[in-house]
């Protein structure tokens, strides 16, 4: 099968594709036409569509965004991803774990600007016990007993398996929980899970998704939860009652049709949850390019588009979904595509809002899109609100993982209502329910953006930390609001104020 015959086996001509009955909530997209729009459909076209698919859901008044805060407790990793900048080995040079003092003065400073939740995740550490996560949720529930803790990404469950010492279960060790009997795997897992959300765990975000497709996944995580452990950890939390996030990596090795693959899983097992009337399930999405400074992946050569050859990521990705290929056999896919996993093709712009706008029209069982304005810059966070976002996300008062690896962005509470307005929505905060909590009006006098009296005083700065050390700074900030966690290896921006 040729480079052109792998592509065109997949597409189907667009005026196939009943989009008008996909808008109005009465079709569902089949992966094919996914596929289809992303590589036929106009860019208009497509953020038209998107955009009367979030209105017909949220609306066309207001749009929102939360008020939180990234804490990483610790960067210690057994994990070898190639697209990460943020992972230390255990006792290595830049590696550490927060103290409870230090967890609590980051709290009490999002508390400070009225922040609500914690985002609280860390690298997968090889020798913390599950002790200690109970005594950090307790001691932050005892303290803080208002703060939402959404806490702990599926890789991090399925290591937690591996390694905690649980009564009446065998521990594997690092790296080995797919060596459990797949029954017993579940029930440590949910007792495990149990046992932390007891402790004080509201919600899990839905860090390490990356792509899920094995022939993608196994290059570019190594030793990291596959896709099966990843939506099983999520399965039951659903099944606990708690409400997740769903993610997606892209702009690397993979194809268009593993993006389109990946949503796909998220949508079967959303169907599942809700068929089986779970008490949880997934109420977000948001994607994201990949950031290629400080990582392996970052090595690789780019994807030329102007050639005439066709992305060897996508030639994998039609190869395997005309199931001519195994997706696990890896022999294979060198045979097949020699160069794939050897290029990467970095997703600008266009390539992201043509993404986010197929996801809103294919997930329409996931409540909530995600601008991804962190790494896209604010005008395009801001013209992804017409591309499908519903939700601006976080005003970011800290950001580890995705700056280690590239630039990302800060805005504050002021500037991120601002741009909202702008596109001609009302800004509201919520909690990580989608609850709204203050909607700021045109004749709110407590809008943040409407006080501002000087545009000038509030861009948008970036942020960009190598090995722990700024070379970007929220020049914005009092210096009496930053964060002084007395470790060097700790970023901590405080932008709102």
């Amino acid at each position: 099968m040729t480079q052109q015959t792998t592509t065109r086996a997949l597409m189907l001509p667009l005026d196939s594709i009943d989009i008008d009955a996909v808008v109005a909530g009465t079709k569902r997209l089949t992966p094919q036409e996914a596929y289809s729009l992303y590589h036929q459909a106009s860019l208009y076209d497509l953020g038209r569509w998107a955009n009367a698919v979030a209105e017909r859901v949220h609306g066309s008044s207001t749009r929102t965004y939360v008020k939180d805060r990234n804490i990483n407790y610790t960067n210690v990793c057994t994990a070898r991803c190639t697209f990460c900048a943020f992972r230390r080995d255990l006792k290595a040079d830049g590696s550490y774990t927060l103290s409870t003092e230090q967890l609590h003065t980051k709290i009490k400073q999002l508390l400070d600007v009225g922040g609500t939740q914690i985002l609280l995740q860390g690298g997968m550490h090889p020798e913390l016990p599950i002790e200690f996560y109970e005594d950090m949720l307790r001691d932050m529930k005892s303290t803080f007993p208002s703060v939402h803790v959404h806490g702990f990404s599926p890789p991090e469950f399925v290591e937690f398996v591996a390694i905690f010492n649980i009564p009446g279960f065998p521990t594997p060790g690092p790296l080995k929980a797919h060596t459990l009997d797949p029954d017993i795997y579940i029930e440590k897992l949910t007792v495990i899970m149990k046992r932390l959300q007891d402790a004080g765990l509201d919600s899990i975000p839905g860090g390490g998704g990356e792509i899920f497709p094995p022939h993608v996944r196994n290059r570019i995580g190594i030793g990291k939860a596959d896709a099966n452990q990843w939506l099983q950890v999520m399965n039951i939390a659903h099944s606990l009652g708690m409400k997740t996030s769903a993610t997606m990596m892209f702009g690397h090795i993979e194809g268009v049709y593993d993006r389109i693959m990946h949503m796909n899983l998220y949508r079967q097992w959303q169907d599942k949850a809700h068929q089986q009337n779970l008490p949880g399930e997934y109420v977000s999405f948001i994607a994201w390019p990949f950031q290629r400074e400080n990582t392996p992946m970052g090595n690789l050569p780019d994807y030329d588009p102007a050639s005439t050859d066709q992305f060897p990521g996508d030639i994998l990705a039609d190869f395997i979904a005309n199931q001519e290929i195994d997706p696990n056999d890896k022999k294979a896919h060198v045979a097949a595509v020699p160069d794939a996993g050897k290029v990467v093709r970095l997703a600008g712009a266009t390539e992201y809002l043509r993404t986010q706008a197929i996801a809103r029209l294919f997930l329409d069982n996931i409540h909530s899109i995600g601008s991804s304005w962190v790494t896209m810059g604010p005008h395009i966070g801001q013209l992804a609100l017409k591309y499908g976002a519903n939700d601006m996300g976080s005003i970011m008062m800290e950001e580890n993982v995705v700056s280690a690896a590239g630039t990302t962005y800060a805005l504050n509470e002021q500037y991120l209502c601002h741009l909202i307005r702008t596109a001609g929505y009302t800004p509201a905060e919520r909690d990580n329910s989608y609850n709204i909590l203050n909607i700021y009006t045109n004749d709110n006098i407590d809008a943040p953006d409407l006080a501002v009296e000087d545009w000038s005083t509030q861009r948008a700065t970036t942020i960009h930390y190598e090995d722990g050390s700024s070379s970007g700074t929220c020049d914005s900030i009092p210096a009496d609001q930053q964060s002084q966690s007395g470790d060097p290896n700790t970023i901590s921006l405080d932008i709102a104020d």
